[in-house]
């Protein structure tokens, strides 16, 4: 049986780990372009990149993530608790963090999930300190204290 993942060619698209992205090693610029993109960007089974749009697909190349966490803001919310850490992603849009996502990878980058939890991202060095300031070590283990519950990182 043929697998149809191998017939999907590449977009000439790469994103690389601070979340630029180029097409034919040219830095794309045009951030409508790039929001549209995101917009219909999805992951298959193998764990490629696919833009799917107009009924044709193709695969970008990552070198990490796709979406980078490039700030990260705590707020007082209306939601249990009373607050909340709004993400700003590469794509230009905002989220709330889930916190249960969190997790070191290797040189000790921090990574979640968002998108609902399709896409993992991947922290900027600048989202990194703002998040850190809310990060706490107990026992040599670190956690992430949010609303009265420990998130273990």
């Amino acid at each position: 049986m043929r697998n149809e993942n191998n017939d999907i060619p590449p977009c000439m698209i790469y994103i690389d780990k601070e979340g630029k992205w180029f097409h034919k090693d040219m830095e794309m610029i045009h951030r409508e372009i790039i929001q549209h993109f995101y917009r219909h960007m999805e992951m298959d089974s193998e764990g490629r990149y696919i833009i799917r749009w107009q009924g044709e697909r193709c695969y970008v190349e990552v070198e990490d993530t796709p979406y980078v966490v490039v700030r990260a803001v705590l707020e007082d919310s209306d939601h249990p608790g009373g607050c909340r850490i709004v993400l700003s992603l590469s794509d230009g849009e905002h989220e709330d963090l889930s916190p249960a996502t969190l997790r070191v990878g290797n040189d000790n980058v921090l990574y979640c999930k968002v998108r609902q939890g399709s896409f993992p991202a991947r922290f900027s060095r600048a989202a990194y300190y703002q998040i850190a300031q809310y990060i706490e070590e107990d026992k040599g283990r670190f956690y992430l204290q949010l609303n009265g519950r420990r998130y273990v990182i």
